[in-house]
């Protein structure tokens, strides 16, 4: 009996991974509740930061992009980059795509992962259903889960219920009437802010840089004689958009960096006009400290003065995410220690395998190798048919 390639998570990237393995004729498993982040972890009335031309899921054949699933659902057509699209239509059109390429999803959570006994290479894994299995090599696509980012000034706040990441909510009527603070300057922080700001709530953001709250240009104010790329036009872009192997040689510290920064914090065009004049700003200073008084929290800023305290009803970190392999608890310790990472992200090779043999790594766990256009949906074209070829390879 041949063994099955598991693919572990059932978002963009292990949708889109699951369906060019299953295309080689390899076998596949693909674990996870399909798109639950999208579902469950962000926003109701958030909007995609990304065009339609950068949201399409990558499937081997054609016929399973966006803009087929609005053909075949009737909703709207998103094609135009002036068209914007609601994060319940992204979440319904990754239920389409599996529902067409990989109908035997699974939705049940794999407990762990571990060596196979014996000489041969492979994993053993356990499933929640009570399940074990061995798998031939093991695709791990879990998107961001586990990996929100909490800056170590808020986690006085931790166990108080006074404080949170943008990722933990789904309703964000909840804060009416409130005194929010939110932390960050990207495009969640100012888009969870808006929402709060259009629900009734008083919100405030903290950006540690002063300018830092800014906004993108409008597609008809994109720079000319650049090359076109899903991300705006710059030569940059470019590169970072079709020329992904080509990161993974650069010095770690570049590449962090680069991850970091392009594409990094800014508002959406068509998000400046329902946030001026809608929420606060305070930049130029960041949360040195947090304490609870009176039951409300209260920050101590940078900069001290008159200024330097401000309390609220709530803090939301809307801070990021950060890979950290040693988060990834269903891996056993052994994998977990046998994998060479690089402040905290596995290194990977062209093809997406990590140093441990038949252990590959896809979406925000490629970005420290393959650059920040594995934060992105778009990242799927590039990714999925090189993994696919890797494990391709392997079953040979």
């Amino acid at each position: 009996m041949i063994r099955p390639v598991a693919v572990i998570g059932a978002g963009p990237y292990g949708l889109s991974t699951a369906a060019h393995l299953r295309a080689r004729g390899i076998p596949v498993r693909v674990f996870g509740s399909t798109m639950v982040s999208w579902r469950e972890k962000m926003p109701a009335g958030m909007l995609l930061k990304s065009t339609p031309v950068a949201s399409n899921i990558d499937a081997p054949q054609p016929g399973h992009g966006l803009v087929d699933f609005c053909a075949d659902t009737g909703i709207t057509r998103y094609e135009s980059d002036w068209d914007l699209i609601p994060v319940e239509d992204f979440a319904a059109y990754g239920q389409w795509f599996a529902d067409r390429l990989l109908p035997d999803l699974e939705a049940v959570r794999v407990v762990s992962v571990e060596r196979a006994p014996g000489s041969a290479p492979g994993f053993t894994l356990k499933l929640d259903s009570g399940e074990t299995f061995d798998a031939r090599a093991v695709v791990v696509a879990t998107g961001l889960s586990g990996l929100a980012r909490m800056p170590r000034e808020l986690e006085p706040l931790a166990d108080t219920g006074l404080v949170s990441h943008a990722s933990h909510h789904r309703d964000l009527t909840r804060f009416a009437g409130q005194d929010v603070v939110v932390v960050g300057a990207g495009q969640s922080a100012l888009e969870n802010a808006v929402l709060m700001a259009e629900a009734g709530a008083r919100v405030r953001i903290i950006a540690r840089r002063r300018g830092a709250v800014a906004f993108g240009d409008a597609p008809d104010r994109q720079p000319r004689l650049t090359p076109v790329t899903p991300f705006g036009n710059a030569w940059s872009l470019y590169a970072f958009s079709y020329h992904a192997t080509h990161f993974r040689h650069l010095p770690a510290p570049a590449r962090h960096y680069l991850v970091r920064r392009v594409l990094g914090p800014l508002g959406a065009w068509w998000l400046r006009d329902r946030f001026t004049g809608s929420v606060q700003v305070t930049d130029g200073r960041r949360p040195v400290r947090a304490r609870v008084e009176d039951g409300r929290p209260v920050l101590t800023l940078s900069g001290g003065g008159p200024s330097s305290r401000l309390a609220a009803d709530h803090v939301m970190a809307a801070t990021g995410y950060r890979m950290d392999a040693t988060s990834l608890d269903f891996l056993g310790h052994g994998l977990r220690a046998a994998l060479s990472t690089t402040r905290g992200a596995p290194v990977l090779d062209a093809g997406y395998g990590s140093s441990v043999p038949g252990l590959y790594f896809t979406g925000l766990p490629a970005a420290a190798s393959f650059g920040p256009v594995m934060r992105f949906v778009v990242g799927t074209e590039y990714a999925s048919p090189r993994l696919a070829h890797s494990v391709a390879k392997l079953e040979r």
